[in-house]
């Protein structure tokens, strides 16, 4: 399976800057639902790959990826740096930090927190994974669910299409080109 990003500290630091860049200094609890909301949707928009390498698993509030708990425990360490991130991936968290970022820590996490692959396991207990497969399947389906009722697609409310310049200099909406499977007819 193919990774966009190769450390899910890259994650962090992009979201972090991100916040920075609003002014806003990025809680623990709610970096660690925004971590969990790119993962979940990343696999939505690319086919079921991965954003990052990052488990999740249930602390009291929430999902949190421990590593990252870890090693951000006292603050953003210095000694790391981060690697350059592709297009896509920069493009994405940016859409990420848009459409979530503007949630304050305590709303977020209630979100997330009614989300069956969250509630399930945060019922099971403390310290219990949050599988990639779980994720993958409920997000699938409630983007499925929502763009049946809707004209518009709900994964653009999340993943904004990049806009970029005409030869003319008329802004326009610049998506991945996804061209639909059709069935193979069946030989009788």
């Amino acid at each position: 399976m193919t990774i966009a990003v190769k450390s899910c500290l890259d994650v962090v630091f992009r979201l972090t800057d991100l916040a920075l860049n609003d002014r806003e200094y990025i809680q623990p609890q709610k970096l660690h639902r925004l971590l969990y909301l790119a993962q979940a949707y990343y696999a939505v928009a690319y086919d079921g790959h991965k954003l990052m390498p990052a488990t999740f698993v249930t602390d009291s509030f929430g999902p949190v990826e421990p590593t990252v708990f870890h090693v951000f425990a006292y603050g953003r360490p210095h000694m790391i740096e981060p690697h350059p991130l592709s297009a896509q991936a920069s493009h994405f968290l940016d859409s990420i930090w848009r459409r979530f970022g503007v949630l304050s820590a305590d709303k977020l996490t209630a979100k997330v927190a009614d989300h069956p692959p969250v509630a399930l396991a945060m019922a099971k207990g403390i310290n219990i994974e949050i599988t990639f497969a779980e994720m993958v399947a409920f997000y699938t389906a409630e983007a499925a669910t929502r763009k049946a009722g809707s004209r518009v697609d709900p994964l653009e409310q999340v993943v904004r299409p990049r806009v970029m310049r005409s030869q003319s200099g008329k802004p326009v909406s610049v998506v991945s080109w996804k061209p639909k499977t059709v069935p193979t007819p069946k030989k009788d």
